[in-house]
This record gives C-alpha cells, sequence and structure tokens, in this order.
C-alpha cells in the first residue's frame, strides 16, 4: 500500500515519517527499495536525535548509498516538495522529474535557516550548568566580613546563584569567605565575574581577590 509523506523539510513533516519508522528499518519491506530513495532526497540532511527513527534510517540509506556510488560527490539540490508514492510506474516517471543539479530555491534556503535557528535554540536549551566553590579573600583582620559577604551576594546576572557559605580562618586573625555558586555556563563566565564584578569598584573595597577553589559540572 503506498503511503504519502509531504513538508519532510518541516519539523511536522518529520515527526510523520518518524513516527512511520517506528519499528521500521525501511520504508517498505526489510531491504532497501525504490521508496527510501525518494524519502531521502525529501529530507534535507540528518535531523538527528530530535527524530531517532529517522536519523537511524537516514544513516542506513546514506551508508548504503555510498557503497554504491563511490565518485566523490560535488552536491545536489531538488526544488519542490517531495512528491507521494503512488505506484511503482509512478515511482519511476517521477525518477525522471528530478532536477539532481537544480540551485537552492526560495524554499529550501528558509528551511535551512530554519533548522539552524532550531538546532541553536536546542542547545541553548541543553546548556549545561557547574557547580563552582569560590574563596574570597579580604585586604585585612580589619575587613567587615558581613559586608564582604554582602558585596559579593549583591552581584546579580542571568545564569547565577549564590549558595551555602562560611568563613575560614586563614591565619593572623584574617577570614576568607568560601561561597558556592551555580552557574549556566552558557551564560555566565567565572573568570569574567571575578575580573569585572567581584574585584572592581565599588566591591574591592571589601574584597581584595577570589580564587577558584573547585569547578564541577552538574
Amino acid at each position: 500500500m503506498a503511503v504519502t509523506f509531504s513538508n519532510l523539510h518541516t519539523e511536522s513533516g518529520l515527526k510523520s515519517l518518524n513516527d512511520f519508522l517506528s519499528g521500521k528499518s525501511y520504508i517498505s519491506g526489510n531491504k532497501l527499495s525504490k521508496d527510501d530513495i525518494k524519502v531521502y532526497a525529501a529530507v534535507l540532511n540528518n535531523p538527528g536525535d530530535a527524530f531517532l527513527n529517522v536519523s537511524k534510517w537516514y544513516n542506513s540509506v546514506s551508508s548504503q548509498l555510498a557503497t554504491s556510488f563511490p565518485g566523490k560527490a560535488a552536491g545536489v539540490g531538488f526544488g519542490g516538495k517531495a512528491a507521494p508514492a503512488e505506484s511503482a510506474k509512478d515511482e519511476a516517471a517521477d525518477d525522471d522529474d528530478l532536477d539532481l543539479f537544480g540551485d537552492e530555491t526560495e524554499e529550501e534556503k528558509k528551511a535551512a535557516e530554519e533548522r539552524e535557528a532550531s538546532k541553536k535554540s536546542a542547545k541553548k536549551k541543553e546548556s549545561g550548568k557547574s557547580s563552582v566553590l569560590l574563596d574570597v579573600k579580604p585586604w585585612d583582620d580589619e575587613t567587615d566580613m558581613k559586608k564582604l559577604e554582602e558585596a559579593v551576594r549583591s552581584v546579580e546576572m542571568p545564569g547565577l546563584l549564590w549558595g551555602a557559605s562560611k568563613l575560614v580562618a586563614v591565619g593572623y586573625g584574617i577570614k576568607k569567605l568560601q561561597i558556592m555558586l551555580t552557574i549556566v555556563d552558557d551564560l555566565v563566565s567565572v573568570d569574567t565575574l571575578i575580573e569585572e564584578h567581584l574585584t572592581v569598584e565599588p566591591r574591592n573595597e571589601h574584597i581584595q581577590s577570589c580564587d577558584i577553589v573547585a569547578f564541577n559540572k552538574i
């Protein structure tokens, strides 16, 4: 029975194909067929983990095509949308309509831009976090450590969360502040936090220097 796919350059089209390929290795039967080749041509590139069934199928078709055509590829493009598979006879006729060397269309350019934006958005959402232990040192034993901690915690920025803290004796009556913080890696640089926020005016009135004691990915 013929199956129809449409708009395989869009997220909704890929989802439909991903659902169809659940539990299947190929579009029709258990071997690579002309159906796979037609659908493969309509999928602009491997969608990755976002559509795992499609990704596995795409890699399988790619590897089999690579062994069948060992020559160096120059790259190809397709115009318009993928046509539905109606019958074996129609498929043979459709093959003659493929423009293997056509210029990239505006629709394809737009689809490529949408995919790139989607990848960046997904990457941002998946950004990792880190747990950091920071040593904050005063100028001398006369520094008000309560005000020093208030100065540290007054730094606010997206992706920064201050945690527990304690005072640790250094010697000669001097104590340092040890404080935990959690950061979103893509939003906060600990070096920038120290150099541009903690050890500059007005906070450097209380803070002499800062050192990273521990840095662990969460």
